[in-house]
């Protein structure tokens, strides 16, 4: 509704704008002008200031640095914040490191048993055969994933629950489900695992009898580089190296996905295992075949084994051979 009035003494009328709304309406995004020389809305003029970055990282900065810096006079019960807020900074988790600060879960370390390539004395490490029925577990292989799992029952592994990963690899899986049978264990917490614990593809060897898996770890001791020679079957050649990447990123994902549980990783074959727990106590990998698992063994990975970590003397640590950092 527009109302005219007319001052004292004025010529002109002055024009104001009095606008109502309906309570079922929903008012205009900004206000409408009205000229005095025409009953037409203007299109409004709107004057955008330019974001400056630097000033509104400064500002959160600035907002969300008191909630997260630990203050140990605060009183938890007076504090208006969650309690999650109030951690000391050293409690945070940070990148995962080989060997580790700590372990926020206990782990199993399973072989899964023999698998039926395995029991004619053959290398099968192709991919793409890795969830044939022929790269499953062998007559003896079951008789080996029970007693794992019977293992793992008399330990009380899952007493409290416990998480199995094991690869997609048949012989693994297979080896995951008899675990979970016999511990009581939901099929829900098995966690197939894709490619971090797939079986060390061992290249050229394919097909080759496992007595020459010796020769294998004979350059593994000189180098953790050396690579098996490559084949064009489609069968990955991996150095150890290789591996230590697949399994740090692997105990990545278990140490940020859980807290305080126990995981119970199932993998097809020795390497993925002996070069994971050389990594995790800090040993030379040139010497993770010192590690080696029997088809079927069990093994908990006792945190006590992981060594103390020491801050390096200057600010800055350069590590001239990497992952050989450490020598046992």
């Amino acid at each position: 509704m527009i109302q005219s009035t007319v001052a004292s003494g004025s010529v002109s009328p002055v024009k104001m704008l009095v606008t109502t709304f309906a309570s079922n309406k929903t008012p205009p995004p900004y206000p409408t002008t009205v000229s005095a020389a025409t009953s037409h809305p203007e299109t409004p003029k709107v004057h955008l200031k330019s974001i400056d970055r630097r000033r509104i990282l400064a500002s959160l900065a600035a907002t969300i640095t008191p909630f997260l810096a630990p203050n140990p006079h605060l009183n938890h019960e007076e504090s208006p914040l969650p309690p999650v807020f109030l951690f000391p900074s050293a409690d945070a988790r940070g990148l995962f490191q080989m060997p580790p600060v700590r372990l926020s879960n206990r782990y199993f370390l399973v072989r899964a048993g023999e698998s039926e390539f395995e029991s004619l004395g053959i290398i099968n490490t192709n991919p793409v055969a890795k969830t044939s029925v022929d790269n499953g577990l062998s007559k003896i292989g079951k008789k080996q994933a029970v007693k794992a799992a019977l293992r793992l029952k008399e330990i009380g592994a899952c007493d409290n629950g416990c998480w199995i990963w094991p690869s997609i690899t048949q012989r693994a899986y297979q080896a995951a489900e008899i675990i979970a049978a016999i511990n009581g264990v939901n099929r829900s917490n098995i966690v197939p695992e894709y490619s971090f614990l797939d079986a060390r593809g061992l290249g050229a060897y394919e097909g080759k009898a496992l007595q020459s898996v010796s020769e294998i770890y004979a350059s593994d001791s000189v180098s953790t580089n050396i690579k098996p020679p490559p084949i064009n079957d489609g069968t990955p050649n991996e150095s150890v190296a290789d591996v230590f990447v697949r399994v740090t990123q692997l105990m990545s994902i278990l140490e940020t996905q859980y807290s305080e549980d126990t995981v119970i990783i199932v993998s097809p074959d020795s390497d993925n295992l002996t070069i994971l727990q050389a990594g995790l106590v800090g040993l030379d990998l040139r010497r993770h075949s010192e590690l080696s698992f029997e088809p079927g063994e069990v093994r908990f990975f006792d945190p006590s084994s992981i060594p103390t970590y020491k801050q390096p003397a200057s600010a800055l640590y350069k590590c001239l051979n990497p992952p050989n950092c450490t020598r046992v």
